[in-house]
């Protein structure tokens, strides 16, 4: 009878996982602490995190490699989002205008459910900060079933915090040690879900274009048939490049 305790058993497999969660949640919270670099983390884990439910790779490794790639766009999201966050924070906090209500409400939503999707978008799509931006929220209001289970997973975490700190403060380790990683290893699957006939357009069309750029290249004349290998050879390595981004943007 199978144990368990079998390493190919479902409960081995889970806390496999579950560690792997942990390594990917400390990463995210490390590479975090300097507040500026905490879009980029946010995008690394998420990449991370699909890299680990599909087996591609070393955690660490991609991490790191997402967190370089996505330096910049993410860092440029972060300082948009955290400095609308900060004046909404403080048109809640030290205006406390009756008349700014219902702005602030307003303006506080479209934040939320951006902030929801922006990271994964950019984590998954080879897009500009600005079509990342409009994207995050267009698809945030137009799926905005999945933007209220997305915010009730976090309101959740946030009660917990809450609770722990009121009524078992020893809890709080555990929350720290799952952290933000925990709560996106939740999240990324029913983002995935929704999207998935967005990505299986793009790969469908990434397909479509390089079986017509292959088929082009079957069409050239022969005479330059040593032209054209060593036009290859040069830049296979930039096709790949191309394919792998592609294929990181739409599957």
């Amino acid at each position: 009878m199978a144990s368990i305790f079998d390493y190919d058993s479902a409960f081995m497999r889970g806390l496999e996982w579950l560690v792997d969660v942990i390594c990917i949640n400390v990463l995210l919270l490390v590479t975090s602490i300097p507040i500026v670099t905490v879009g980029a983390s946010l995008t690394a884990a998420y990449d991370a995190l699909r890299r680990l439910r599909d087996g591609e790779g070393h955690i660490a490794r991609c991490y790191f490699r997402a967190f370089r790639a996505n330096f910049v766009q993410s860092t440029l999201l972060w300082l948009v989002y955290g400095a609308i966050g900060f004046v909404l924070a403080y048109m809640w906090l030290g205006l406390r205008i009756s008349d700014l209500l219902l702005p602030n409400i307003a303006f506080g939503t479209l934040w939320i459910v951006g902030f929801e999707w922006v990271w994964y978008l950019q984590s998954r799509f080879a897009n500009t900060v600005g079509v990342t931006l409009c994207n995050s929220l267009l698809l945030g209001l137009s799926y905005l079933l999945t933007s209220v289970c997305l915010i009730a997973i976090d309101a959740i975490a946030i009660y917990a915090v809450y609770a722990s700190v009121m009524y078992m403060p020893q809890g709080l380790f555990l929350l720290g040690v799952l952290g933000p990683g925990f709560i996106m290893s939740i999240h990324l699957p029913i983002l995935e879900r929704r999207m998935a006939p967005m990505i299986k357009a793009g790969e469908a069309e990434a397909r479509k274009v390089r079986e017509e750029s292959d088929g082009e290249d079957d069409g050239d004349d022969p005479d330059d048939a040593a032209g054209a290998d060593g036009a290859e050879s040069v830049s296979g390595a930039d096709s790949a490049d191309g394919a792998d981004a592609e294929a990181d943007a739409a599957s």
